[in-house]
């Protein structure tokens, strides 16, 4: 199978977590020996490893606001027309060039419907050729629930019209597709269950490594994230974990006056830095980790085996986060506390909770989904490419 080409379409436009998530199932299929161009349209992400695939770097966009309404380009002007016929040319001209297999959509069409003006060209333009490549959908486990019911059936219709698979990276024994999709049933056959994919570069290490027995914190840019951090730092005090080192990890789209504010505040014992690039391995290390319940940050502190306290992001129409987390508090793996109700005193609250509870680790759900889906995509591009 080694040479066959995969096109990997991302486009985050808030937080990172989907250009995470993208790089760590490009990093699986690049050591599966696919030849992977990642085409990435959002700004640039420091530290991000893509294991030698070749990336692709549209101009830049991402959103200024809670809805996905208001997108702006690299110079943070509203994007027009003009800029929407450049960035398309460019995708097309990418996939000319590397002439992909596979091209996988990164949550296109269950998301992403913004960037429909280059993706509906791509995707027409594929299937012109006399022989094209599989099209398949990357999407996680569950999906935010639009604002308008017909949205899912343009959903389906794109579906049924241009996709020949959809990875689900999840666990139907913890989250069935259908449950935030009610249209699963029409497309039963392109689906296929991945299990969770989790970063496993992350590696335990032993006493004086980075994050041995500390308490990280870690969440996104945002009025959120700043609240969370603050009220954590205010909350140890009054915890059995006192006495552990705090690492407070600051993403890396907060503004430097705020990031040199929580410097300034933090007490003694408490470590406050940008966010890290050996972040999974500070989770393996670590005793607990508080942070917002993103998919990736989830995941990995239950690879890691970490008590864990998450606070769902609940902004704008998400539900996703609120809902995953709340499955997995049923199982008894981690701890919860609503956006809502962040304290410095409900986060010591719930740190205890974590503490008198199991790890992580025992929710007893698939997480070999970087693994799975480069099997099935490594399998797509060989009857793609053909004798």
């Amino acid at each position: 199978m080694s040479g066959n080409r995969v096109m990997f379409y991302v486009q985050h436009l808030l937080g990172i977590g989907h250009q995470r998530r993208g790089a760590t199932l490009t990093r699986a299929m690049t050591a599966a020996g696919l030849e992977v161009g990642f085409v990435s349209g959002g700004h640039e992400i420091p530290n991000l490893d893509l294991g030698g695939a070749r990336l692709m770097q549209l101009p830049a966009t991402r959103a200024v606001d809670l809805y996905f309404k208001k997108l702006v380009d690299e110079n943070d002007r509203p994007i027009d027309d003009a800029w929407r016929d450049r960035r398309r040319d460019i995708l097309l001209a990418y996939w000319r060039d590397f002439r992909p297999d596979v091209l996988v959509f990164e949550l296109f069409p269950f998301g992403r419907r913004q960037m429909r003006f280059e993706l509906l060209p791509l995707l027409d333009a594929a299937h012109a050729l006399p022989r094209r490549p599989a099209v398949v959908c990357s999407v996680r486990d569950i999906l935010v629930a639009p604002p308008k019911p017909e949205r899912e059936l343009e959903m389906l219709e794109r579906i049924e019209r241009y996709f020949d698979h959809v990875l689900v990276h999840g666990d139907p024994d913890l989250i069935p597709f259908g449950r935030t999709f009610p249209h699963a049933d029409a497309i039963a056959g392109k689906l296929r269950y991945t299990g969770y994919v989790v970063d496993g570069s992350g590696r335990r290490g032993g006493p004086g490594d980075p994050g041995w027995e500390e308490v990280v914190v870690s969440a996104g840019g945002g009025a959120v994230g700043s609240r969370l951090l603050r009220a954590a730092m205010d909350a140890r005090a009054a915890t059995r974990l006192r006495d552990r080192v705090w690492r407070v990890l600051v993403g890396v789209k907060v503004e430097a006056a705020e990031f040199d504010a929580l410097r300034r505040d933090a007490p003694d014992g408490v470590i406050v830095e940008r966010a890290r690039g050996d972040f999974t391995s500070l989770l393996m290390n670590c005793t607990l980790s508080i942070s917002q319940a993103g998919y990736n940050t989830v995941m990995e502190a239950m690879r890691a085996g970490c008590r864990a306290v998450v606070v769902p992001y609940a902004g704008g129409l998400e539900t996703e986060q609120t809902l995953r987390a709340e499955l997995l508090a049923e199982r008894g793996v981690l701890q919860t506390v609503p956006e809502s109700a962040v304290t410095p005193d409900s986060i010591a609250a719930a740190v205890e909770r974590a503490m008198d509870g199991p790890p992580a680790s025992a929710a007893g759900i698939r997480c070999d989904g970087a693994a799975e889906t480069a099997r099935l995509v490594a399998g797509w591009a060989a009857d793609a490419a053909g004798p």
